[in-house]
């Protein structure tokens, strides 16, 4: 079985030693992903348009494992704070409503203070 590692640009990428996403098999395995733009290495202080970001990003991950939004079917959201999640919900709606995956929220330390929230997933391509 072919694994295939894809990479969105992020210096943390490099910086770190890992990649964006891992497709093995059927599987694709999406890294915790923040809310930067990757192509400009920049971030947002508001937790929705973090939120925003993330799956944009997210989206961009699958797609080149030949997979998308649909295909997932677990879903972690790890916030700094976790009194903010509720403010992330039409984020998330927006993005998973129709798919309604596997989800767990964790309150967690951040790698970097700008950043609010990441998101990880796993999709199992259809």
């Amino acid at each position: 079985m072919e694994r295939k590692l894809i990479s969105s640009g992020s210096t943390f990428e490099e910086e770190i030693g890992y990649s964006r996403a891992v497709v093995q098999g059927s599987w694709v395995f999406v890294s915790g992903t923040t809310g930067y733009d990757y192509s400009v290495m920049t971030i947002s202080e508001d937790i929705k348009e973090q939120a925003d970001q993330c799956f944009k990003n997210i989206q961009e991950a699958l797609a080149k494992a030949e997979s998308s939004l649909k295909d997932v079917v677990r879903v972690r959201y790890i916030l700094k704070d976790a009194a903010e999640f509720r403010e992330v919900w039409p984020i998330t709606k927006k993005y998973l409503g129709e798919i309604r995956p596997a989800a767990t929220m964790i309150s967690a330390g951040m790698a970097d203070e700008k950043m609010k929230i990441e998101i990880e997933v796993t999709a199992l391509k259809q």
